[in-house]
């Protein structure tokens, strides 16, 4: 099972936002650089049969720019997703969507590379905002992940550039 994680796009600062954290959004410049992301991951990832993304506003932002390059019709929010993903809701999650061989998570840190660590077996791994990172799992209950790859946002924007000229 092919495993993405998607770290969401860069939201207004937390010391500057007057409402929920839940409803923090990604800033103009987040926006604009999730779209150029958004042509690279679905040049890379033209598989990803479901996007799994954590119910934060900032998330499920992240999660729709890809979802239209992919041309999926919709996203599944998930609460495991959000504060507490680890590798366990991970896999319960994976195991919901057995029936598919790709899955594209969209959260936060520091679950997100927390989750990725312990799915490759203690790995210590960074996730910078916007970040993509993949994992192979032979199954989803596995716990013995390979990582396949972990791309910083700078070269994402950068290709997503290149494809917009």
């Amino acid at each position: 099972m092919h495993c993405y994680f998607l770290r969401h796009g860069i939201a207004v600062d937390a010391t500057r936002w007057h409402g929920t954290d839940d409803d923090r959004p990604l800033t103009e410049d987040g926006c604009k650089r999730m779209e150029r992301e958004a042509g690279a991951i679905a040049q890379l990832l033209p598989g990803v049969e479901v996007i799994v993304t954590s119910p934060l506003l900032r998330a499920r932002q992240t999660a729709q720019f890809v979802a239209r390059r992919l041309g999926l019709s919709d996203v599944v929010e998930d609460a495991r997703v959000a504060h507490g993903f680890n590798a366990r809701s991970c896999k319960e999650i994976l195991t919901q969507h057995s029936g598919t061989e790709s899955v594209l998570f969209v959260g936060h840190e520091p679950t997100m590379s927390a989750a990725i660590g312990t799915l490759i077996g203690r790995g210590n791994v960074e996730m910078k905002k916007a970040a993509l990172a993949a994992v192979d799992l032979p199954e989803a209950t596995s716990g013995a992940g390979t990582l396949i790859f972990l791309i910083p946002p700078k070269v994402l924007v950068q290709w997503g550039k290149s494809l917009q000229r």
